[in-house]
């Protein structure tokens, strides 16, 4: 069995070597014929330099991809994806926080039959309030989206053939990886580890990253929100009604009444953010729309090793055993 380790990096030049050479102490113990699929996702430093150097010295199990700018995540996972020509395919971080040592843990599971084994890391170690707020975010965003999203699951987990296929058969240009490794199922067990903390380098989910990733999860998998919008509107109208009846009833008994001032205004005020955050909500439907219109590429290479599957300033093909007919839906 040959095994594929896809390993996206951005700004990773502090611990990309220190990664490299327990990734492979790690395979070589465990005999099994692999190759490293780095992704350079736009790196501002380093990085580049330092995966060229480590494919210069291990060419035949090292391919590297270097975007033309940072084009996100979920497109480095997507080329390296498309790289790989694995029976099994594995994603992890750089930044040892995915310890290599569970791949043995993996492979087994593997040979067992299941095509998705995925690593669910704790959350010790973590800040209380964060691990408050996450907990609070699955229990609430589960009842809304169509898959289910777990509590400590990233992206580190190996992928059958089979299963990286699926993902590679679907051209959506707005990837939520999350969400896309629960919709296409097949056998799937999890297990748990210890979190480990960063080896070097500085973190790159900013408060503001984690936001908008957070929204990306609810509006990729569900229109509820679209559909809550005009529940609230029925909602909000109903009582509109139910006040002009209690406004009516009392004029005619008591006679007119000029007090309301401050009613008036938080009604207007509330409506109108209401009315402004259902805007800004269908406005995110339809902007993913326009995105998916286009058909841009997910990403553009700059430059590569690996000729099989990429070409210099141009998107990746897919690999040549998904099917032709899902390949002209790119």
């Amino acid at each position: 069995m040959r095994l594929s380790i896809v390993v996206p990096c951005y700004n990773e030049e502090a611990v990309v070597d220190l990664f490299d050479a327990r990734i492979r102490e790690t395979l070589d113990d465990l005999g099994v014929d692999y190759e490293l699929c780095y992704v350079d996702d736009g790196s501002k430093d380093g990085t580049l330099a330092k995966l060229r150097a480590l494919a210069v010295n291990r060419e035949a199990s090292t391919r590297y991809v270097s975007f033309s700018r940072n084009f996100g995540k979920e497109a480095g996972i997507l080329a390296g994806l498309r790289e790989t020509t694995g029976d099994a395919v594995v994603i992890m971080d750089a930044d040892l926080q995915h310890p290599p040592e569970l791949i043995s843990t993996m492979l087994e599971l593997h040979r067992n039959g299941h095509d998705q084994i995925i690593a669910r890391r704790t959350r010790e170690g973590d800040k209380p309030m964060r691990t408050a707020v996450s907990r609070l975010y699955y229990r609430v965003i589960n009842k809304w989206v169509d898959v289910e999203l777990t509590d400590g699951v990233g992206d580190f987990r190996l992928l059958s053939r089979r299963a990286v296929d699926a993902l590679l058969s679907m051209p959506e240009y707005n990837r939520f990886s999350k969400g896309l490794f629960s919709w296409i199922g097949f056998d799937t067990v999890t297990f748990d580890y210890r979190n480990a903390a960063r080896e070097a380098g500085e973190t790159k989910w900013r408060f503001g990253a984690l936001v908008n990733y957070g929204m990306d999860g609810l509006i990729s998998f569900n229109n509820r929100p679209l559909r809550l919008a005009i529940y609230l509107g029925m909602a909000m109208a109903g009582i509109a009604a139910a006040y002009a009846v209690v406004v009516t009833v009392m004029a005619m008994i008591k006679g007119p009444d000029a007090p309301g001032y401050v009613t008036l205004l938080v009604a207007i005020v509330g409506l109108g953010g209401l009315q402004m955050l259902m805007l800004g909500l269908i406005g995110e439907y339809i902007g993913r729309i326009y995105y998916e219109t286009k058909r841009r590429p997910h990403f553009l290479v700059k430059e590569t090793n690996a000729p099989r599957s990429f070409g210099v300033g141009v998107q990746a093909t897919a690999p040549e055993h998904v099917v032709p007919s899902r390949l002209e839906m790119r």
